[in-house]
């Protein structure tokens, strides 16, 4: 599969993922199945009131955090930061908490904001930095980078360590992927070992679908492990409600970085209202990994 086509995917993946998740999100399963019996297209409407295929935040940060390393792969910090408060001040229908607390708190320095955040909630283990990171994976043809920008971005916003390590499990298993053609859950099964992650991924995990990390991946991983198409993981993902387009979107990445752009149902992609964005971003991002790997512009 070329490497465009996973890339797209990736993106692709996570938009979808939230489109169709923002309908459900904060929804019950019981309330989902008896409005909707199972949600598998684009309706909009939802909590935010959403218009069938347009995203959340988990895109519009994930496309901040994929600008923000396009524009300055060496030092990435300032330059997504600049892009998370541009997009802030549009006032988004979806911001969440810590994340607004933050960004409401920062001067100077994102990972004192973070600290300072942090302590005043008495927690900062949301999945706010999952599901914004994949683009990292995408961009950086190597592991030390992806390691340290993903935590880098991670901290940006989240001080709690869970955030960072589910950051950089997640997008080790998407690098191994991209970088070594390793299958979905081979990638998977072998970045979660010996990490709390490692369990058996069939059985449903006996949390809620919600917002801290840990809850969110371990539905993530059950989700990715359960199903055999990209249109089941996101659909499936949608349909456990909570924080369904979080939960999609994070899922959807990973999903469609295995299956490929080609790999994602045309009604879908098609109905993206970002997706011009998406394929520029997608293009330069290919672009720059191949340059990246070439030497031309180090990254470390």
């Amino acid at each position: 599969m070329s490497l465009i086509n996973r890339i797209k995917g990736g993106l692709f993946g996570v938009a979808v993922g939230d489109a169709l998740g923002g309908t459900t999100e904060f929804m019950s399963r019981s309330e989902i199945a008896d409005r909707y019996g199972v949600l598998t297209e684009f309706v909009g409407g939802g909590y935010w009131n959403l218009r069938p295929g347009e995203t959340t935040d988990d895109t519009m940060m994930t496309l901040c955090v994929a600008e923000g390393l396009l524009e300055n792969p060496q030092n990435p910090v300032p330059a997504i930061g600049e892009r998370f408060l541009r997009w802030f001040d549009t006032n988004p229908k979806d911001v969440g908490n810590i994340i607004r607390c933050v960004f409401i708190l920062y001067e100077k320095d994102w990972f004192d904001a973070a600290r300072i955040v942090h302590r005043e909630l008495g927690r900062s283990a949301g999945n706010g930095s999952l599901m914004r990171c994949l683009p990292v994976a995408l961009l950086y043809p190597d592991l030390h980078d992806v390691e340290r920008v993903s935590r880098l971005q991670s901290n940006m916003t989240h001080f709690d360590e869970r955030c960072a390590e589910a950051c950089s499990i997640y997008n080790r298993a998407a690098y191994r992927m991209l970088q070594d053609g390793a299958g979905l859950m081979e990638a998977v099964r072998a970045e979660i070992r010996n990490t709390e992650y490692d369990d058996d991924l069939e059985k449903e995990p006996d949390c809620p679908p919600d917002g801290f990390v840990v809850h969110t991946f371990r539905w993530v991983l059950h989700v990715l492990a359960t199903s055999g198409t990209f249109a089941e993981v996101v659909q499936k993902a949608a349909n456990l409600g909570g924080d369904a387009d979080t939960i999609a979107a994070i899922a959807g990445g990973l999903a469609g970085v295995h299956y490929g752009f080609d790999g994602i149902p045309e009604r879908y992609a098609s109905r993206i209202l970002l997706k011009d964005r998406l394929e520029d971003v997608s293009s330069r991002i290919c672009a720059m990994r191949e340059k990246l790997s070439c030497n031309r512009f180090p990254s470390s």
